[in-house]
């Protein structure tokens, strides 16, 4: 009776440490997922900064001004536009800098411009040549600029980074999952000896594996649940720190991340159980004690 009785603990035990690593295994995928989600909101708002900027002729009828504010409000690639005048790019400069042009110069030096920022798809130097070309083309339009060099160096360091973000990612992806396989079959080695039991008393593989599959499927639903209810109040900790935060990982993204986190501790914990019980129903008796 006490033998029994410290089998059953034993089993409990083997049990609830399953659940607690399966819970900190989906915890750090959970927290992996918002990184990248928050990584992934950080470069379409880098993205969405970039654009070109169209000078415009002096003294331009104000109906070819209305003529390019509609084509680039047309435009499916354009974010948005900014109109500053000449007026406003010399109050700016003397913000900034302090010095007063007009003193120096005795003539405004600045032209009139609009600011275009694209569309993060489109935040490329080919598509805003494309995007810019039709523009050029329109009466009162004396040129555009193009960032070309910073255009393409934040593309390249957003790729290198978007790249080693990654390979982390299925690296640890790749752990957790050899984790949680090892966590499981820990959980069923606990209970080999019965799974040898039940095959000598003649029952079919698939009854022997059904209690086990759904025992450690149970276990990965609880921790699944404890990962989402962590992953959540760290959620609403990092909203309170700052907006910027809040804007870049919402709660239609983390709910997102909570449902893949469920449907990930089912899987994996119903898929590491599936074959660990077939590991102890090939084995024979002396293979128990290895």
């Amino acid at each position: 009776m006490v033998k029994k009785s410290h089998n059953g603990i034993s089993i409990i035990s083997a049990q609830l440490t399953s659940t607690v690593s399966v819970t900190l295994v989906l915890l750090l995928l959970g927290i992996i997922a918002l990184m990248g989600i928050a990584a992934n909101s950080v470069k379409q708002s880098i993205q969405e900064s970039m654009g070109f900027n169209i000078v415009l002729a002096d003294s331009i009828p104000q109906s070819h001004l209305n003529n390019i504010k509609q084509l680039c409000s047309a435009s499916p690639a354009i974010a948005s536009q900014r109109y500053v005048s000449s007026t406003d790019a010399l109050a700016q400069w003397q913000q900034q800098t302090g010095d007063d042009l007009m003193e120096i110069l005795e003539v405004n030096p600045f032209s009139s411009e609009i600011e275009i920022k694209v569309k993060s798809q489109y935040a490329n130097t080919d598509s805003i040549e494309k995007i810019s070309a039709p523009i050029k083309a329109m009466p009162g339009v004396s040129e555009i600029t193009v960032p070309t060099q910073m255009v393409d160096s934040i593309n390249q360091s957003l790729r290198s980074l978007a790249l080693v973000l990654t390979a982390v990612s299925a690296l640890l992806l790749l752990i957790s999952f050899v984790l949680i396989n090892n966590t499981v079959h820990l959980a069923i080695y606990a209970r080999r000896f019965t799974i040898h039991t039940m095959k000598l008393v003649g029952a079919t593989a698939g009854f022997i594996r059904k209690p086990f599959i759904t025992s450690n499927i149970l276990c990965g639903i609880i921790a699944a649940l404890a990962a989402d209810a962590i992953l959540a109040a760290i959620v609403a900790y990092a909203h309170t720190i700052s907006t910027e935060i809040s804007r870049a990982v919402n709660w239609v993204h983390a709910t997102v991340v909570f449902a893949v986190i469920l449907i990930a501790g089912i899987i994996i914990t119903g898929t590491a159980a599936f074959f660990s019980t077939n590991k102890y129903l090939r084995s024979d008796y002396n293979d128990m004690f290895r």
